[in-house]
């Protein structure tokens, strides 16, 4: 399999096997997300990077473990970009996707910012911080998660799958554009941006396994 694209309204899907193509710019500011075969770093292997510009288009990398005739972690066009320190880089969730990144890549994704780590310092009315609710509630936009549980490890994805894998980046730019506007009304932003600077250091802790206990606990 080698490059796909799927269209999709106002956009495109872009799936890319092994890395970026040579010479492919995504901008200032990049939506970032992960799919992997669960939810424990240190087990689960990672099998999808979406990347988006904020212009209705996504690009996706497949990670393909060389057991499966792939490359695994040789991506030097993807790598980069996440290490790029004039690249800021967007995530929902990013204390799990910056670990996983870290782990199965060998690159710290910084500098980043964080939509729910911003939704949970501003939206205290509501213990619903979760993508789909805040693309509902401050976008209007409905994204669907039917497709959260199928197997990302397949080496056939499918059109469901890429349209799945899209969303989660395809609307960060104008989610963290109002979260962002949040924090500067609540006077939390420079709260906020020291969270975000501690993330990947957060995530190399859960990686050594100072998830549980935490020591920031009692």
């Amino acid at each position: 399999m080698g490059e796909i694209t799927q269209f999709i309204p106002g956009g495109a899907v872009h799936l890319h096997r092994h890395d970026l193509p040579d010479g492919l710019s995504l901008g200032p500011v990049v939506a970032v997300d992960t799919e992997t075969m669960g939810l424990d770093p240190r087990r689960d292997r990672l099998c999808l990077v979406q990347l988006s510009a904020g212009d209705g288009s996504a690009h996706l990398v497949q990670i393909v473990p060389p057991a499966l005739g792939g490359r695994g972690a040789d991506c030097p066009n993807l790598k980069a970009l996440l290490a790029d320190p004039a690249t800021l880089k967007l995530f929902h969730f990013a204390r799990f996707d910056v670990a996983m990144l870290y782990l199965a890549l060998g690159v710290a994704a910084a500098p980043l910012r964080c939509t729910k780590i911003a939704a949970k310092l501003t939206r205290t009315f509501t213990d619903r911080h979760g993508l789909r609710d805040l693309c509902r509630e401050l976008l209007g936009v409905e994204i669907s998660k039917q497709q959260q549980t199928s197997d990302w490890g397949a080496p056939d994805l499918s059109a469901e799958q890429l349209a799945y894998a899209a969303s989660d980046v395809l609307h960060l730019h104008a989610l963290w554009a109002r979260l962002e506007a949040l924090l500067e009304r609540e006077g939390r932003l420079d709260l906020a941006m020291a969270c975000f600077a501690f993330l990947p250091t957060r995530a190399r802790l859960d990686l050594m396994g100072w998830e549980t206990p935490d020591i920031f606990a009692h």
